[in-house]
């Protein structure tokens, strides 16, 4: 039976994760070993759980206790619910509580990018994407659009932070995900698993992002490039392709979430299962 507790004190440990930290630092918290983050909203919880992230404690207003977040305490049955009204949570969160619950969540280690990319056709690979809402929705038309993995350099954003999970819908806990050990891409270890590179650029030699010999590749690593600079002249050189999306009216690009839709959408579609 889950145990619902009135919040009296604000002080008290199983609310620490929710009170004045930042998200850097829950995720450093255990250092050496995984941190913590914070999920938010049902839905995002419950892909959390059914993905094997452990629940540590769970904040919600008390009018959701019998409404949106029902099914997530009894899901996470094992999990204390801490609840008061909205003044108490802002006061504790910093803000206010509009998505139904908060869940403060271990962390797992992550597996290696040869880990999750050796039974999948298609991948995305971010290249230094730092807005968590472009995070998100490139992890939400990933899980869409027929992505068997993501792979992040180091200077992404944390698919896990509390934005970046919301905005995704919870999908990053249901698409297999890793950073590369660089900064920029490394095609040569995509080369070596077996992928062709294509770097979302535009470029004079690009091709359209439906050329034949795209399509037909057996392995495709679609890789997206940071929020204004795109990809970096190394990635680009290094590729097997540079492809572009076709514009009109004079645009010239896509933000970077949107033209990932586009991209796992024709590219995606022309996956096939390794057995």
């Amino acid at each position: 039976m889950p145990v619902i507790k009135e919040i009296k004190d604000t002080d008290i440990s199983d609310l620490q994760f929710f009170r004045g930290y930042s998200e850097p630092q829950l995720l450093h918290w255990n250092e050496p070993l995984p941190g913590i983050f914070i999920a938010e909203s049902p839905k995002v919880i419950e892909r959390a759980v059914k993905g094997g992230y452990e629940a540590i404690s769970l904040l919600m207003n008390r009018r959701d206790i019998d409404g949106e977040a029902a099914g997530i305490i009894e899901m996470c049955s094992d999990t204390p619910v801490y609840t008061g009204d909205s003044d108490t949570i802002v006061s504790l969160t910093g803000f206010k509580l509009i998505r139904g619950a908060l869940c403060a969540m271990k962390r797992k280690t992550l597996p290696s990018a040869e880990d999750i990319c050796r039974k999948a056709r298609r991948i995305a690979v971010l290249e230094n994407v730092v807005n968590p809402t472009n995070i998100g929705a490139i992890f939400r038309s990933a899980a869409a659009l027929n992505m068997d993995a993501v792979l992040l350099t180091q200077g992404c954003c944390d698919p896990l932070y509390r934005r970046s999970s919301r905005v995704s819908m919870g999908t990053v806990f249901q698409v297999p995900w890793t950073y590369m050990k660089t900064s920029v891409t490394d095609t040569d270890m995509l080369n070596s698993l077996g992928f062709k590179t294509a770097a979302m650029a535009l470029e004079e030699n690009s091709v359209n992002i439906n050329d034949k010999k795209l399509m037909s590749e057996d392995r495709i690593a679609v890789i997206m490039g940071t929020e204004g600079d795109g990809l970096s002249r190394e990635t680009i050189e290094k590729s097997d392709y540079t492809v572009c999306i076709p514009m009109s009216h004079g645009v010239d690009s896509l933000n970077v979430a949107a033209a990932s839709a586009v991209a796992f959408w024709q590219l995606g579609n022309n996956k096939n299962q390794i057995l």
